[in-house]
């Protein structure tokens, strides 16, 4: 199976978001292949699944919806239109306006700044998404306690592991979320002792970690796997595309692997 439920029978029936249906996986591939999205970000579906990603976290349209970290806005390109009309998008970005100025606060700020604009350029689309600064571990707050129905992050767990913030993120997480709410991550994989530098996190430490601070694991899906990511390179996990930090060197061979073999788990907070 490529999903392994790990909860009870009667725990899952108690999260309305763990129900997934064939209809809103297909609402969701819908916007994952709109026109709206480059073909560039439509071609990356093929590694990332999102439709398939997303309705095993139980995404549905009227929930209220915080993207950790979203880049560039590849999942927010799904994420705002799908909850537009009924529930809420938070994108949780970098700083724009940091106090240090240096290489990584400036990379950041102006990451963030490019976010804001493209929501800007396409309003029917991104109007009602709520922008957020979320700097770990200076910045944790993501809003009123229990006001969030899912969190989500997608391949940011190793930012800040490097940081030493990767608990503070779990706790932020935790606190925001409603009971019963879920916690979606996905994340490159690493194999057993594999530093946080690789890009790759040990997947059951991710796991120990969030039960740490109070979630349950409800689900894990090898939805993203792939076996072919040897996990063995020279510039670690940005040696895959969409990197490809070797440029040309050996390029057919890392195009061949494709994006990197990924984890996707599925926390809740438990009624208290």
């Amino acid at each position: 199976m490529r999903t392994l439920l790990l909860a009870s029978a009667l725990t899952l029936m108690s999260l309305p978001t763990l129900a997934g249906s064939s209809d809103n996986q297909n609402a969701l591939n819908q916007w994952a292949n709109g026109e709206h999205r480059s073909q560039a970000n439509i071609e990356r579906n093929q590694y990332r699944h999102p439709a398939e990603t997303l309705d095993f976290f139980g995404l549905h349209p009227h929930m209220r919806v915080i993207e950790l970290w979203p880049g560039g806005g590849w999942y927010s390109e799904i994420l705002a239109p799908y909850l537009k009309d009924k529930g809420k998008l938070i994108a949780a970005s970098f700083d724009t306006t940091p106090a240090e100025d240096t290489p990584r606060t400036r990379y950041r700020a102006n990451a963030g700044k490019r976010y804001e604009t493209k929501l800007a350029a396409e309003p029917e689309l991104y109007s009602k998404v709520e922008v957020v600064t979320f700097d770990p571990p200076a910045k944790t707050k993501l809003g009123v306690e229990a006001s969030v129905d899912m969190m989500l992050t997608f391949r940011n767990l190793h930012n800040w592991a490097m940081a030493g913030a990767l608990e503070p993120v779990f706790q932020a997480a935790f606190e925001v979320l409603t009971p019963g709410g879920v916690f979606g991550v996905v994340e490159h994989r690493a194999n057993p002792g594999m530093p946080a530098e690789s890009g790759y996190m040990d997947e059951a430490q991710m796991i120990a970690l969030a039960q740490k601070v109070g979630f349950k694991l409800a689900a894990q899906s090898e939805v993203n796997a792939n076996p072919k990511d040897t996990k063995d390179y020279e510039r670690g996990v940005w040696t895959l595309p969409p990197s490809l930090r070797l440029k040309d060197q050996d390029r057919e061979k890392y195009l061949a692997i494709g994006e990197s073999d990924r984890m996707t788990l599925k926390f809740y907070k438990p009624e208290i």
